[in-house]
């Protein structure tokens, strides 16, 4: 089962047969981006009310997350048949001719010039308003159906790529996380070393050395960081686990990233001022939080 991205696009462009052997065209697209929730935006013809009710149950039965823009365009051209206002032309001319008459002047009236009035051209709309409407209704109906999972293709393409970079992170994530376990132990004796060093330097012969070297071993204790790489691990190991199993996982993977830049900023904080192999134990560090950061930004597609 694959992830899916909220990103995706989809078209139908129909033709629906009206009952007084007209058509009606029209076209009906559907976009996603990311969003928190499922947030469905309509634009449709007014009077519609009953078929966007249906649009959006249809949406929300079919997708989880997303900002969801749908849009039902009516291409009218196909209905219309060129006419003319007789009334408007014919009064045209008759007062043409009239004051031809009356002024004793010649000429004749320019068809071209009479067409260019205000309302001399206009169109026949041979399709009744209501059969139109339920025709219309019925056809969205039917499509409305296939559009989505034409949309959920798109998604569902678009989140294998989301899934592919993924993997790809989860693998330098492991191998970072094996690369600082390799250097944890040497760069915890280098710390006790130096730690007890420095203070065995700073308090002298006169304090008790045995009871030095306890205090010393509680602070290597603390600045140990196996439970960290520990829980990176399993982190890395679930994630994969949510990426096989599918489905809506996108906070889910986001919440593990959040904790996995947590143990990442505990490492560094533990390990800072090490010195040595320490410094490449930073190195490491900030190549996970690097890694963590990029896949938390392709996260936020992933519904």
């Amino acid at each position: 089962m694959t992830i899916y991205s909220m990103t995706g696009f989809a078209r139908a462009q129909v033709r629906v047969p009206l009952p007084n052997e007209g058509q009606l065209s029209y076209t009906l697209t559907v976009k996603s981006v990311n969003h928190r929730f499922l947030d469905v935006q309509l634009r449709l013809p007014s009077g519609l009310d009953a078929l966007e009710m249906e649009i959006r149950k249809a949406i929300k039965d079919s997708l989880i997350r997303g900002h969801v823009d749908l849009t039902l365009s009516i291409d009218r051209s196909s209905q219309q048949t060129a006419g003319y206002n007789r009334e408007l032309v014919n009064g045209y001319l008759a007062a043409f001719a009239a004051a031809r008459e009356e002024h004793g002047l010649g000429g004749q009236p320019d068809l071209n010039t009479i067409l260019r009035l205000p309302g001399a051209l206009q169109g026949d709309n041979r399709s009744n308003g209501d059969e139109e409407q339920i025709a219309l209704t019925e056809s969205v109906q039917r499509e409305i159906g296939p559009l989505l999972e034409q949309l959920k293709t798109m998604r569902a393409r678009e989140g294998e790529a989301l899934e592919e970079i993924l993997r790809g992170t989860l693998v330098r994530l492991a191998d970072a996380t094996e690369g600082v376990a390799a250097l944890r132990q040497e760069v915890e004796e280098r710390y006790q070393a130096r730690l007890t060093e420095r203070l065995l330097a700073a308090t002298g012969p006169e304090f008790n050395r045995q009871r030095l070297l306890e205090e010393v071993a509680v602070l290597v204790e603390r600045s140990d960081i196996a439970e960290e790489l520990e829980r990176m691990t399993t982190h890395i190991s679930h994630f994969r686990e949510l990426l096989a199993a599918g489905g809506e996982v996108g906070k889910k993977l986001d919440f593990l990233l959040q904790e996995m830049n947590r143990e990442a900023n505990t490492m560094l904080s533990k390990t800072g001022g090490a010195g040595g192999k320490g410094t490449r134990i930073t190195e490491l560090g900030l190549a996970m939080k690097s890694e963590i950061e990029k896949a938390r930004e392709q996260i936020q597609n992933v519904e």
